[in-house]
Protein backbone atom coordinates (compact mmCIF):
# COMPACT_ATOMS: atom_id res chain seq x y z
CA UNK A 1 0.00 0.00 0.00
CA UNK A 2 1.41 3.61 -1.28
CA UNK A 3 2.09 5.86 1.37
CA UNK A 4 -0.23 8.42 -0.45
CA UNK A 5 -3.33 5.90 0.08
CA UNK A 6 -2.68 5.51 3.97
CA UNK A 7 -2.51 9.16 3.72
CA UNK A 8 -6.16 9.29 2.50
CA UNK A 9 -7.39 6.63 4.35
CA UNK A 10 -5.90 7.90 7.68
CA UNK A 11 -7.65 11.30 6.99
CA UNK A 12 -11.10 9.88 5.78
CA UNK A 13 -11.22 7.86 8.89
CA UNK A 14 -9.91 10.16 11.68
CA UNK A 15 -11.75 13.05 10.53
CA UNK A 16 -12.22 15.48 13.74
CA UNK A 17 -8.56 15.00 13.88
CA UNK A 18 -8.27 15.97 10.07
CA UNK A 19 -11.18 19.17 10.32
CA UNK A 20 -9.66 20.33 13.59
CA UNK A 21 -6.02 20.76 12.46
CA UNK A 22 -7.69 22.38 8.69
CA UNK A 23 -9.59 24.61 10.55
CA UNK A 24 -6.25 25.44 12.73
CA UNK A 25 -4.49 26.12 9.46
CA UNK A 26 -7.36 28.29 7.90
CA UNK A 27 -7.56 30.20 11.41
CA UNK A 28 -3.89 31.18 11.06
CA UNK A 29 -3.94 31.98 6.89
CA UNK A 30 -7.12 33.94 7.62
CA UNK A 31 -5.72 35.89 10.22
CA UNK A 32 -2.69 36.62 8.27
CA UNK A 33 -4.36 37.85 4.88
CA UNK A 34 -7.44 39.19 6.76
CA UNK A 35 -4.84 41.40 8.34
CA UNK A 36 -3.23 42.42 5.13
CA UNK A 37 -6.67 43.77 3.42
CA UNK A 38 -8.09 45.15 6.79
CA UNK A 39 -4.81 47.56 6.32
CA UNK A 40 -5.26 47.87 2.89
CA UNK A 41 -9.18 48.57 3.57
CA UNK A 42 -8.37 51.33 6.22
CA UNK A 43 -5.60 53.04 3.65
CA UNK A 44 -8.15 52.82 0.40
CA UNK A 45 -10.80 54.27 3.26
CA UNK A 46 -8.18 57.34 4.03
CA UNK A 47 -7.17 58.03 0.51
CA UNK A 48 -11.15 58.50 -0.29
CA UNK A 49 -11.84 60.27 3.09
CA UNK A 50 -8.85 62.24 2.04
CA UNK A 51 -9.65 62.83 -1.09
CA UNK A 52 -13.33 63.67 -0.81
CA UNK A 53 -11.83 66.46 1.98
CA UNK A 54 -9.77 67.38 -0.49
CA UNK A 55 -12.35 68.18 -3.22
CA UNK A 56 -14.51 69.89 -0.61
CA UNK A 57 -11.61 72.41 0.75
CA UNK A 58 -11.13 73.23 -3.00
CA UNK A 59 -14.52 74.00 -4.03
CA UNK A 60 -14.77 75.95 -1.13
CA UNK A 61 -11.60 77.63 -1.83
CA UNK A 62 -13.24 78.60 -5.32
CA UNK A 63 -16.03 79.48 -3.43
CA UNK A 64 -14.39 81.58 -1.59
CA UNK A 65 -11.93 82.74 -4.07
CA UNK A 66 -15.37 84.38 -5.94
CA UNK A 67 -17.01 85.82 -2.95
CA UNK A 68 -13.43 87.15 -2.03
CA UNK A 69 -13.11 88.46 -5.86
CA UNK A 70 -16.56 90.16 -5.57
CA UNK A 71 -15.63 91.31 -2.39
CA UNK A 72 -12.54 92.79 -3.17
CA UNK A 73 -14.10 94.49 -6.03
CA UNK A 74 -17.19 95.52 -4.06
CA UNK A 75 -14.29 97.13 -1.65
CA UNK A 76 -12.33 98.33 -4.01
CA UNK A 77 -15.32 100.28 -6.11
CA UNK A 78 -16.19 101.53 -2.93
CA UNK A 79 -13.03 102.73 -1.55
CA UNK A 80 -12.31 104.54 -5.22
CA UNK A 81 -15.85 106.05 -5.06
CA UNK A 82 -14.51 107.16 -1.69
CA UNK A 83 -11.60 108.16 -2.78
CA UNK A 84 -12.47 110.09 -5.87
CA UNK A 85 -14.49 112.22 -2.98
CA UNK A 86 -10.74 113.98 -2.63
CA UNK A 87 -10.93 115.36 -5.86
CA UNK A 88 -8.08 115.73 -8.38
CA UNK A 89 -4.69 114.91 -7.26
CA UNK A 90 -2.96 116.10 -10.57
CA UNK A 91 -2.65 120.07 -11.59
CA UNK A 92 -0.91 120.05 -15.39
CA UNK A 93 0.19 123.71 -15.85
CA UNK A 94 2.32 125.72 -18.16
CA UNK A 95 5.97 125.16 -18.08
CA UNK A 96 6.76 128.92 -17.51
CA UNK A 97 4.29 128.83 -14.75
CA UNK A 98 5.83 129.90 -11.41
CA UNK A 99 5.63 127.34 -9.00
CA UNK A 100 6.42 129.45 -6.41
CA UNK A 101 3.50 131.56 -7.00
CA UNK A 102 1.67 128.72 -7.09
CA UNK A 103 1.76 127.48 -3.90
CA UNK A 104 2.27 130.87 -1.79
CA UNK A 105 -0.90 132.17 -3.25
CA UNK A 106 -2.63 129.52 -4.37
CA UNK A 107 -3.15 131.45 -7.99
CA UNK A 108 -2.10 130.57 -11.54
CA UNK A 109 -0.69 133.53 -13.89
CA UNK A 110 0.45 131.82 -17.31
CA UNK A 111 -2.33 130.21 -19.67
CA UNK A 112 -1.52 127.84 -22.51
CA UNK A 113 -4.61 126.98 -25.03
CA UNK A 114 -7.52 125.34 -24.48
CA UNK A 115 -6.99 123.27 -27.41
CA UNK A 116 -4.41 121.34 -25.33
CA UNK A 117 -7.63 119.67 -23.10
CA UNK A 118 -8.85 118.12 -26.35
CA UNK A 119 -5.38 117.22 -27.42
CA UNK A 120 -4.83 115.40 -24.03
CA UNK A 121 -8.78 113.92 -24.62
CA UNK A 122 -7.93 112.54 -28.13
CA UNK A 123 -4.59 110.46 -26.93
CA UNK A 124 -4.09 106.85 -25.83
CA UNK A 125 -3.06 108.69 -22.22
CA UNK A 126 -3.40 105.52 -19.93
CA UNK A 127 -1.77 107.38 -16.45
CA UNK A 128 -5.39 109.72 -16.00
CA UNK A 129 -8.84 110.37 -15.70
CA UNK A 130 -10.80 112.93 -15.22
CA UNK A 131 -9.72 116.10 -17.57
CA UNK A 132 -10.93 119.51 -15.74
CA UNK A 133 -9.79 122.71 -18.05
CA UNK A 134 -9.91 125.66 -15.53
CA UNK A 135 -9.06 129.23 -15.28
CA UNK A 136 -8.42 130.98 -11.72
CA UNK A 137 -7.71 134.61 -10.86
CA UNK A 138 -7.80 136.20 -7.63
CA UNK A 139 -9.54 139.33 -8.61
CA UNK A 140 -10.60 142.21 -6.30
CA UNK A 141 -14.88 142.20 -6.40
CA UNK A 142 -15.88 145.12 -7.00
CA UNK A 143 -19.06 144.80 -6.15
CA UNK A 144 -18.53 143.48 -2.65
CA UNK A 145 -15.08 144.80 -1.95
CA UNK A 146 -13.27 142.02 -1.32
CA UNK A 147 -10.67 139.45 -2.81
CA UNK A 148 -11.64 136.31 -3.79
CA UNK A 149 -10.50 133.93 -6.29
CA UNK A 150 -12.22 133.16 -9.16
CA UNK A 151 -12.16 130.21 -11.30
CA UNK A 152 -13.97 129.08 -14.29
CA UNK A 153 -14.71 125.55 -14.88
CA UNK A 154 -16.75 123.45 -18.20
CA UNK A 155 -17.73 120.10 -17.79
CA UNK A 156 -15.22 117.07 -17.51
CA UNK A 157 -13.74 116.17 -20.76
CA UNK A 158 -14.10 112.30 -21.22
CA UNK A 159 -10.69 110.78 -22.84
CA UNK A 160 -11.64 109.21 -25.96
CA UNK A 161 -10.54 105.47 -25.68
CA UNK A 162 -11.52 104.93 -22.30
CA UNK A 163 -15.05 106.12 -22.55
CA UNK A 164 -17.60 108.16 -20.44
CA UNK A 165 -17.50 108.22 -16.87
CA UNK A 166 -19.12 109.43 -14.31
CA UNK A 167 -17.89 113.39 -13.18
CA UNK A 168 -15.88 114.00 -10.04
CA UNK A 169 -17.49 117.48 -10.17
CA UNK A 170 -20.75 118.87 -11.62
CA UNK A 171 -20.48 121.53 -14.38
CA UNK A 172 -21.42 125.11 -12.87
CA UNK A 173 -24.10 125.89 -15.69
CA UNK A 174 -24.27 129.44 -16.98
CA UNK A 175 -25.45 132.52 -15.27
CA UNK A 176 -24.99 130.79 -11.98
CA UNK A 177 -21.69 130.25 -9.23
CA UNK A 178 -20.62 128.18 -6.86
CA UNK A 179 -19.03 129.85 -3.50
CA UNK A 180 -16.73 128.95 -0.98
CA UNK A 181 -17.46 129.06 2.73
CA UNK A 182 -15.70 131.74 3.91
CA UNK A 183 -17.15 134.22 1.14
CA UNK A 184 -20.63 133.14 1.66
CA UNK A 185 -20.47 133.25 5.30
CA UNK A 186 -18.90 136.77 5.39
CA UNK A 187 -21.41 138.19 2.44
CA UNK A 188 -24.25 136.18 4.25
CA UNK A 189 -25.36 134.79 0.59
CA UNK A 190 -28.02 132.10 0.32
CA UNK A 191 -28.70 129.49 -2.62
CA UNK A 192 -30.44 131.16 -5.49
CA UNK A 193 -29.85 134.65 -4.39
CA UNK A 194 -28.52 137.53 -7.58
CA UNK A 195 -25.10 138.70 -7.22
CA UNK A 196 -23.01 140.83 -9.70
CA UNK A 197 -19.81 139.72 -10.19
CA UNK A 198 -17.69 141.88 -12.37
CA UNK A 199 -20.40 143.63 -14.04
CA UNK A 200 -22.49 140.43 -14.33
CA UNK A 201 -25.15 138.70 -12.68
CA UNK A 202 -24.78 134.72 -11.80
CA UNK A 203 -27.77 132.88 -9.27
CA UNK A 204 -25.92 131.49 -6.41
CA UNK A 205 -26.57 127.32 -6.43
CA UNK A 206 -24.57 125.97 -4.59
CA UNK A 207 -22.80 127.05 -0.88
CA UNK A 208 -19.40 124.80 -0.16
CA UNK A 209 -18.91 124.25 3.67
CA UNK A 210 -15.86 124.46 4.86
CA UNK A 211 -13.11 123.11 3.57
CA UNK A 212 -9.81 124.65 5.28
CA UNK A 213 -8.20 125.31 1.97
CA UNK A 214 -8.32 128.13 -0.87
CA UNK A 215 -11.64 126.39 -1.93
CA UNK A 216 -13.25 128.50 0.84
CA UNK A 217 -12.28 131.94 -0.72
CA UNK A 218 -12.92 130.89 -4.03
CA UNK A 219 -15.83 131.33 -6.83
CA UNK A 220 -16.62 129.17 -9.49
CA UNK A 221 -18.34 130.07 -12.62
CA UNK A 222 -18.66 128.67 -16.50
CA UNK A 223 -15.62 128.70 -17.67
CA UNK A 224 -16.52 130.51 -21.10
CA UNK A 225 -18.18 133.13 -18.78
CA UNK A 226 -14.86 133.51 -16.64
CA UNK A 227 -13.20 133.53 -19.54
CA UNK A 228 -14.87 136.75 -20.96
CA UNK A 229 -14.79 138.30 -18.22
CA UNK A 230 -11.20 137.80 -17.41
CA UNK A 231 -10.45 138.74 -20.50
CA UNK A 232 -8.59 135.03 -21.10
CA UNK A 233 -10.76 133.92 -24.24
CA UNK A 234 -9.58 130.02 -25.66
CA UNK A 235 -7.05 130.03 -23.07
CA UNK A 236 -6.67 128.26 -19.85
CA UNK A 237 -4.30 128.35 -16.51
CA UNK A 238 -4.47 124.57 -15.77
CA UNK A 239 -6.09 121.17 -16.41
CA UNK A 240 -7.16 119.23 -13.36
CA UNK A 241 -6.86 115.37 -13.65
CA UNK A 242 -6.66 112.41 -12.09
CA UNK A 243 -4.47 110.22 -11.41
CA UNK A 244 -5.07 106.41 -12.38
CA UNK A 245 -4.09 103.37 -9.94
CA UNK A 246 -0.53 103.00 -11.25
CA UNK A 247 2.31 101.46 -9.22
CA UNK A 248 5.96 102.47 -8.83
CA UNK A 249 6.65 106.36 -9.47
CA UNK A 250 3.38 107.35 -10.49
CA UNK A 251 4.26 110.81 -10.83
CA UNK A 252 7.45 110.21 -13.24
CA UNK A 253 4.92 107.93 -15.53
CA UNK A 254 2.85 110.66 -15.55
CA UNK A 255 5.15 113.31 -16.40
CA UNK A 256 6.85 110.81 -19.26
CA UNK A 257 3.11 110.37 -20.55
CA UNK A 258 2.07 113.60 -20.72
CA UNK A 259 4.66 115.54 -21.75
CA UNK A 260 4.77 113.23 -25.06
CA UNK A 261 1.47 114.85 -25.83
CA UNK A 262 1.86 118.48 -24.12
CA UNK A 263 4.89 119.54 -24.72
CA UNK A 264 5.46 122.56 -22.47
CA UNK A 265 3.76 121.86 -19.40
CA UNK A 266 4.52 120.77 -16.17
CA UNK A 267 3.06 118.22 -13.93
CA UNK A 268 2.34 119.05 -10.21
CA UNK A 269 1.00 115.71 -8.12
CA UNK A 270 -0.96 116.64 -4.90
CA UNK A 271 1.30 114.07 -2.89
CA UNK A 272 -1.45 114.05 -0.12
CA UNK A 273 -4.01 113.13 -1.72
CA UNK A 274 -2.68 110.89 -4.34
CA UNK A 275 -0.88 109.01 -1.29
CA UNK A 276 -4.08 108.94 0.23
CA UNK A 277 -5.97 107.05 -2.86
CA UNK A 278 -2.95 104.72 -3.66
CA UNK A 279 -3.09 103.35 0.38
CA UNK A 280 -6.69 102.85 0.97
CA UNK A 281 -6.27 100.71 -2.50
CA UNK A 282 -3.56 99.16 -1.27
CA UNK A 283 -5.51 98.02 1.93
CA UNK A 284 -8.52 97.03 -0.50
CA UNK A 285 -6.61 94.44 -2.27
CA UNK A 286 -4.76 93.44 1.22
CA UNK A 287 -7.54 93.18 2.53
CA UNK A 288 -9.30 90.59 -0.23
CA UNK A 289 -5.67 88.75 -0.75
CA UNK A 290 -5.44 88.08 3.57
CA UNK A 291 -8.96 86.49 3.43
CA UNK A 292 -8.30 84.26 0.62
CA UNK A 293 -4.78 83.26 2.54
CA UNK A 294 -6.77 82.61 5.61
CA UNK A 295 -8.94 80.33 4.15
CA UNK A 296 -6.79 78.38 1.95
CA UNK A 297 -4.48 77.93 5.31
CA UNK A 298 -7.83 76.50 7.43
CA UNK A 299 -7.85 74.24 4.44
CA UNK A 300 -4.45 73.26 4.70
CA UNK A 301 -5.07 73.08 7.82
CA UNK A 302 -7.92 71.04 8.03
CA UNK A 303 -6.75 68.72 5.78
CA UNK A 304 -3.35 67.91 7.71
CA UNK A 305 -5.03 67.05 10.67
CA UNK A 306 -7.57 64.55 8.76
CA UNK A 307 -4.43 63.37 7.45
CA UNK A 308 -2.53 62.93 10.98
CA UNK A 309 -5.79 61.69 12.49
CA UNK A 310 -6.16 58.53 10.01
CA UNK A 311 -2.52 57.99 10.11
CA UNK A 312 -2.59 57.58 13.71
CA UNK A 313 -5.88 55.16 13.37
CA UNK A 314 -3.84 53.48 10.54
CA UNK A 315 -0.55 53.26 12.66
CA UNK A 316 -2.56 51.74 16.21
CA UNK A 317 -4.45 49.55 13.84
CA UNK A 318 -1.25 48.58 12.32
CA UNK A 319 1.19 47.63 16.29
CA UNK A 320 -2.46 45.60 17.07
CA UNK A 321 -2.36 43.36 13.83
CA UNK A 322 1.86 43.31 14.47
CA UNK A 323 0.51 41.85 17.87
CA UNK A 324 -2.29 39.83 17.29
CA UNK A 325 -1.12 38.15 13.90
CA UNK A 326 1.64 36.34 15.51
CA UNK A 327 0.37 35.15 18.70
CA UNK A 328 -2.87 33.63 16.31
CA UNK A 329 -0.32 31.82 14.17
CA UNK A 330 2.20 30.73 17.08
CA UNK A 331 -1.40 29.73 19.43
CA UNK A 332 -2.37 27.62 15.86
CA UNK A 333 0.98 26.01 15.28
CA UNK A 334 1.01 24.90 18.54
CA UNK A 335 -2.74 23.54 18.40
CA UNK A 336 -1.39 21.75 15.29
CA UNK A 337 1.23 20.20 16.87
CA UNK A 338 -0.63 19.11 19.38
CA UNK A 339 -3.26 17.45 17.15
CA UNK A 340 -0.44 15.92 15.68
CA UNK A 341 1.24 14.19 19.03
CA UNK A 342 -2.11 13.45 19.77
CA UNK A 343 -2.88 11.62 16.22
CA UNK A 344 0.85 9.95 17.14
CA UNK A 345 -0.08 8.40 20.22
CA UNK A 346 -3.65 7.33 18.76
CA UNK A 347 -1.58 5.35 16.12
CA UNK A 348 1.78 3.81 17.75
CA UNK A 349 -0.16 0.24 17.29
CA UNK A 350 -0.57 0.78 13.91
CA UNK A 351 2.66 2.33 13.12
CA UNK A 352 4.09 -0.62 14.65
CA UNK A 353 2.58 -2.79 12.16
CA UNK A 354 3.40 -0.33 9.63
CA UNK A 355 7.10 -0.64 10.18
CA UNK A 356 6.74 -4.76 11.35
CA UNK A 357 5.93 -5.42 7.46
CA UNK A 358 8.31 -3.22 6.03
CA UNK A 359 7.44 0.68 6.31
CA UNK A 360 11.04 2.01 6.71
CA UNK A 361 10.66 5.36 9.14
CA UNK A 362 11.16 7.42 6.41
CA UNK A 363 7.76 6.47 4.79
CA UNK A 364 6.12 6.76 8.37
CA UNK A 365 7.72 10.12 8.46
CA UNK A 366 6.60 11.00 5.05
CA UNK A 367 2.74 9.79 5.96
CA UNK A 368 2.65 12.85 8.54
CA UNK A 369 4.25 15.73 6.91
CA UNK A 370 2.27 15.10 3.49
CA UNK A 371 -0.70 14.79 5.56
CA UNK A 372 -0.02 18.10 7.19
CA UNK A 373 1.14 19.46 4.05
CA UNK A 374 -2.47 18.30 2.55
CA UNK A 375 -4.09 19.91 5.60
CA UNK A 376 -2.09 22.90 4.98
CA UNK A 377 -2.64 23.48 1.32
CA UNK A 378 -6.54 23.23 1.48
CA UNK A 379 -6.12 25.76 4.95
CA UNK A 380 -4.19 28.05 3.31
CA UNK A 381 -6.53 28.34 0.08
CA UNK A 382 -9.51 28.43 2.30
CA UNK A 383 -7.95 30.58 4.62
CA UNK A 384 -7.07 33.04 2.12
CA UNK A 385 -10.37 33.76 0.84
CA UNK A 386 -11.98 33.81 4.09
CA UNK A 387 -8.95 36.41 5.15
CA UNK A 388 -10.07 38.33 2.32
CA UNK A 389 -13.94 38.57 2.81
CA UNK A 390 -13.38 39.29 6.62
CA UNK A 391 -10.70 42.31 5.57
CA UNK A 392 -13.23 43.88 3.33
CA UNK A 393 -16.26 43.03 5.43
CA UNK A 394 -14.38 44.91 8.63
CA UNK A 395 -12.67 47.50 6.46
CA UNK A 396 -15.86 49.22 5.94
CA UNK A 397 -15.93 48.20 1.88
CA UNK A 398 -18.72 47.82 -0.28
CA UNK A 399 -17.65 44.53 -2.65
CA UNK A 400 -17.34 45.49 -5.94
CA UNK A 401 -15.09 45.22 -8.96
CA UNK A 402 -13.56 48.96 -7.77
CA UNK A 403 -13.02 47.51 -4.49
CA UNK A 404 -11.53 44.30 -5.58
CA UNK A 405 -9.47 46.44 -7.93
CA UNK A 406 -7.79 48.87 -5.18
CA UNK A 407 -7.27 46.26 -2.90
CA UNK A 408 -4.83 44.31 -5.48
CA UNK A 409 -3.23 47.58 -7.20
CA UNK A 410 -0.75 46.91 -4.33
CA UNK A 411 2.01 44.41 -3.73
CA UNK A 412 1.39 43.76 -0.39
CA UNK A 413 -2.27 41.55 0.04
CA UNK A 414 -1.23 40.13 -3.89
CA UNK A 415 1.77 38.83 -2.45
CA UNK A 416 0.54 37.56 1.15
CA UNK A 417 -2.60 35.89 -0.81
CA UNK A 418 -0.11 34.11 -3.48
CA UNK A 419 2.24 32.67 -0.93
CA UNK A 420 -0.51 31.62 1.57
CA UNK A 421 -1.12 27.78 -0.06
CA UNK A 422 2.85 27.98 0.25
CA UNK A 423 3.55 28.73 3.07
CA UNK A 424 0.90 27.25 4.96
CA UNK A 425 1.72 23.33 4.41
CA UNK A 426 5.31 24.71 5.18
CA UNK A 427 3.42 25.66 8.53
CA UNK A 428 1.74 22.83 8.77
CA UNK A 429 4.39 20.28 8.41
CA UNK A 430 6.67 22.55 11.00
CA UNK A 431 4.39 22.45 13.49
CA UNK A 432 3.74 18.77 13.08
CA UNK A 433 7.57 18.06 12.62
CA UNK A 434 8.26 16.61 16.66
CA UNK A 435 5.09 14.41 16.67
CA UNK A 436 5.96 13.02 13.17
CA UNK A 437 9.47 12.43 13.83
CA UNK A 438 9.10 10.69 17.61
CA UNK A 439 6.74 8.22 15.49
CA UNK A 440 9.48 7.17 12.63
CA UNK A 441 11.93 6.80 15.58
CA UNK A 442 9.77 4.27 17.41
CA UNK A 443 11.07 0.58 17.79
CA UNK A 444 8.27 -1.27 15.87
CA UNK A 445 9.30 -4.37 18.56
CA UNK A 446 9.02 -1.95 21.55
CA UNK A 447 5.41 -0.94 20.27
CA UNK A 448 4.26 -4.33 19.55
CA UNK A 449 5.57 -5.52 22.83
CA UNK A 450 3.44 -2.71 24.23
CA UNK A 451 0.51 -3.55 23.01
Amino acid sequence: MSVWRLVLREMKHRKANFVLSLLSVTVAIACLVGAQTLLRSDEIQTETILSEKQTEIESAISVREVAVAEAGKALEDSVRKDMLKLGFNVLIVPASQDLAELHLNGTLTETMPESYVDKLASSNIVTINHLLPSVTKRVAWPEKEIDVIVQGTRGEVPIMHRGLKKPLLEAVPPGTMVVGYQVHSKLGLKAEDKVALLGKEFTVKTLHPERGSTDDVTIWIDLAEAQQLLGMENVINAILALECGCTGDRISQIREEIAGILPGTNVIEKHSQALTRAESRNKAKVAADNALLAEQKAGQETLARETKSRAEIQNRRAGLVGILVPLVLIGCALWIGFLAFGNVRQRFSEIGILRAIGLSSNQVLALFLIKAGLIGLIGGVAGAVVGVLIGIQFGGLAPSEETWRRIFETGAVLTTIVLAPLLAPAFSAIASWLPALIAARRDPALVLQAE
